[in-house]
């Protein structure tokens, strides 16, 4: 399964995204709200604190959720970017976004730790 263009459009230009990975027992994961980017036809998040983020843990174990975005509410696979070249688009893709928000923020997102925890959300 793939976004729509009109999907994409809508999650790619919303200012977060709330996520929720699914636990062991069927239910989700309290909603979490993170940065959402997209790069080409994809859509990406990333932990800020890296792989110590609850919530990313959590989309590690099943690797599936649920996420809410720009009017947008879609059931998704989580899979791990490890693409370096991808990822520099995504760096970028964040630091065009997110230029108005401060640096303090912006730069943690395109560096060590949080860049090894780039997903891609792919609707289910």
């Amino acid at each position: 399964m793939t976004w729509t263009q009109a999907e994409l459009s809508a999650i790619g230009e919303a200012e977060e995204l709330e996520i929720s990975p699914r636990r062991a027992d069927g239910s989700y994961v309290k909603p979490v709200t993170v940065w959402v980017v997209r790069h080409d036809d994809d859509l990406y998040v990333r932990s800020y604190k890296g792989e110590d983020g609850r919530w990313f843990r959590a989309a590690c174990e099943r690797s599936e959720g649920h996420v809410t975005a720009g009017g947008v509410s879609k059931d998704v696979s989580f899979v791990l970017e490890d693409d370096s070249m991808v990822n520099d688009g995504i760096d970028l893709a964040y630091r065009m976004k997110y230029r108005d928000q401060d640096t303090a923020y912006v730069d943690p997102m395109v560096a060590s730790p949080a860049k090894e925890t780039t997903i891609r959300l792919v609707p289910r």
